[in-house]
C-alpha cells in the first residue's frame, strides 16, 4: 500500500476525471441519417427481432428514445450491425408514425394499457362453435377493441362439424362483418387456411383467440415452416417456426402478400382504455345522429339523439342495438 508523507505533491495523488464535469451535457441528438428501415417482428425481454430488407436483425431500443417502446408491427429506423449474424446487436433510434394501435388491459379495472400490435389492418377473431363453447361476450370485447383501433374485424368460426354457425352469425349480421366458417378436417388439411387467406392478402392481420379454438393450427397452415425458414425466422426467432415468448409474432403470409400476426392465447380482453366516441366511428350510418347528443354521451341514455335519428328512418334499429350491445361490454364483465 502506498503511503503519503505530510506534504505529498501532485504526482503522489491519483485522481479520476469527472465525466459530468469534463463533458458538458447537450440536448443535441444524432440524426442517424444512415439508419435503415425495418419492421419489428417480435419482442422478448427487451430484445426486438426486426426484419431489415431480407435479414433478421436483433436490436435494442436506443437510450435516446427514453420510455418510448417499440412493439410488434412498428416500422423503425435501425443503426449498428445489421448483418444479422449471431451475437450482434443493433439499435432502434426512431419509431415511425403508427397507422393503428390495438390495445388491451388486463381487466376492466386496470388502467394500464398494453399495446398488442401496431400498424395492423385487420383483427381476425378465432372462435370455436363447440369444444370449447363460443364466448359471445369475448367476441364482443374483441370487436370493440378492433373498432376502437380502427381495424377491420374478421370472424373465423371453427369446428362447424360439431355445431351450426347460424345462431352466432345471426348475432353479428347487422354489423356487416366478414366471416369464414370452417370444419375440423379443413383445418387439418389446410383447406381452411386457403379460404381465410382470401381475406388476408395485402393486409397485416392480427389473430386472437382463446385456448382450444384452433388458432395455432390455422396460423401454422397460413405460415408453413418452409416460409419461416426462407426468411430466417426459424433460427433467429423461434428455433422451430413457433414463438415461445409472451409477445406477438409477425410472420409473412404464404402464397400471398401480407402479414400474419400471431398473438398469445387470451382469457379476457379488458376495455378500460376504450373511448365510446371512437367505437361509434365503426357505425358511419349512426355517426351523423350524434350531433344532437349531450356532451360525453354514452349513447345509451334518455337524452341520446340516436333514438330520434333511428326513429326518423336514417338508420336501422338493429344497428343501434348492436352499437349499444358492444358499448355495454365496457360496463359488463364477460361472465355477467
Amino acid at each position: 500500500m502506498r503511503r503519503y508523507g505530510k506534504n505529498p505533491d501532485e504526482d503522489d495523488i491519483r485522481t479520476r476525471p469527472n465525466p459530468k464535469g469534463n463533458r458538458p451535457r447537450t440536448n443535441i441528438r444524432p440524426k442517424h441519417e444512415d439508419a435503415s428501415e425495418g419492421m419489428v417482428l417480435t419482442v422478448d425481454r427487451g430484445r426486438l427481432t426486426c426484419l431489415v430488407e431480407d435479414r433478421v436483425v436483433l436490436a435494442m431500443t436506443a437510450r435516446e428514445l427514453g420510455r418510448k417502446a417499440a412493439v410488434v408491427g412498428d416500422r423503425v429506423d435501425i443503426v449498428g450491425d445489421l448483418s444479422g449474424k449471431k451475437d450482434t446487436l443493433a439499435r432502434i433510434v426512431r419509431i415511425g408514425k403508427r397507422t393503428s394501435v390495438l390495445r388491451r388491459t388486463a381487466d376492466d379495472d386496470d388502467p394500464y394499457e398494453r399495446v398488442v400490435v401496431a400498424n395492423a389492418d385487420q383483427l381476425a377473431i378465432v372462435t370455436a362453435l363447440a369444444d370449447p363453447e363460443p364466448r359471445p361476450r369475448l367476441i364482443d370485447r374483441c370487436l370493440v377493441a378492433a373498432f376502437d383501433a380502427g381495424l377491420e374485424p374478421l370472424l373465423v368460426l371453427t369446428k362447424s362439424d360439431l355445431a351450426s354457425a347460424d345462431e352466432l352469425l345471426e348475432t353479428y349480421q347487422d354489423l356487416g362483418i366478414h366471416y369464414v366458417v370452417t370444419r375440423r378436417d379443413e383445418l387439418e388439411s389446410g383447406f381452411a387456411a386457403d379460404r381465410v387467406r382470401e381475406y388476408l392478402e395485402g393486409k397485416a392481420t392480427a389473430f386472437v383467440g382463446h385456448s382450444g379454438v384452433g388458432k395455432t393450427t390455422l396460423v401454422n397452415a397460413l405460415v408453413p415452416e418452409d416460409r419461416h425458414r426462407s426468411t430466417g425466422l426459424v433460427n433467429a426467432v423461434t428455433g422451430r417456426g413457433r414463438h415461445t415468448t409472451t409477445s406477438a409474432l409477425a410472420l409473412p403470409l404464404a402464397k400471398a402478400d401480407g402479414w400474419v400476426i400471431d398473438t398469445p392465447g387470451i382469457r379476457s380482453f379488458g376495455l378500460h382504455h376504450v373511448d365510446p366516441s371512437r367505437v361509434i366511428l365503426a357505425f358511419p350510418d349512426l355517426v351523423p345522429g350524434t350531433e344532437g347528443c349531450p356532451r360525453a354521451c354514452s349513447h345509451d341514455e334518455p337524452d341520446c339523439a340516436l333514438d330520434a335519428w333511428v326513429a326518423e328512418g336514417h338508420a336501422s334499429p338493429a344497428r343501434l342495438y348492436s352499437l349499444r350491445r358492444l358499448l355495454a361490454t365496457r360496463e359488463r364483465r364477460e361472465g355477467d
